[in-house]
């Protein structure tokens, strides 16, 4: 049992990575295997729409043909039991590197047929991990989950189910004394990291778990 997990955020020690941390936690105490990648160590652009993966008959169906640093991280996800992949929302949806990803991902295996087929080999759980500097009412007039959805729908067409964990009201700077960030309360900020983010790792444990105890 392998769980792949995603980091689509620049950062691998703050929020985004943390929660995905626990996430793998949660699936190795379930007797998973995990292994965390963060995309912003790979050379890789998005879909070139060269259409080799619909081609009939091409060598590369079903496949992206472009060959970079993602070429392998695609080969661990088709061979993966479960997935999970986190990222911070910047301007109101995944980061670009995360969109990347994803459009490398998802699209080679999607067929345009009229039963929406797909061509991944088989159903596994999937999941997102989002994290926001905005407050949870913000994020919701901003529509952060609405711009999410169509993904999620996207990539439970293709693999057979996704979930998601929207954390909100992250903390954005160790010290916000350094930067222009009057639209916030520093200390209400770092108030609410101590009490409610423990929480949401705990939430990214139960997901991690629940990923391993779908495939059991």
């Amino acid at each position: 049992m392998k769980l792949i997990a995603i980091n689509g955020s620049p950062r691998k020690t703050k929020n985004t990575a943390t929660l995905l941390k626990h996430a793998c936690k949660g699936a190795e105490d379930q007797g998973a295997k995990t292994e965390l990648i963060h995309l912003y160590d790979l050379d890789y652009k998005g879909c070139i729409s060269c259409y080799s993966c619909k081609r009939i008959g091409g060598k590369s169906y079903g496949h992206c043909a472009h060959k970079d640093d993602l070429t392998v991280v695609l080969d661990k996800v088709e061979k993966a039991d479960a997935l999970v992949i986190g990222s911070p929302i910047y301007i109101g949806i995944t980061t670009g590197m995360t969109r990347c990803f994803l459009e490398r991902l998802i699209y080679p295996y999607l067929v345009y047929d009229r039963e929406f087929s797909s061509l991944f080999p088989r159903k596994i759980p999937t999941a997102f991990i989002y994290t926001a500097g905005a407050p949870d009412e913000f994020a919701k007039q901003m529509g952060f989950d609405r711009n999410a959805s169509g993904t999620e729908m996207a990539m439970a067409r293709t693999f057979g189910s996704c979930e998601s964990l929207m954390v909100t009201d992250t903390l954005l700077f160790d010290d916000y004394s350094k930067y222009v960030s009057t639209l916030f309360d520093p200390e209400a900020k770092k108030k609410h990291h101590e009490i409610e983010f423990p929480k949401d790792c705990n939430k990214a444990y139960d997901l991690g778990a629940r990923l391993v105890q779908k495939v059991a």
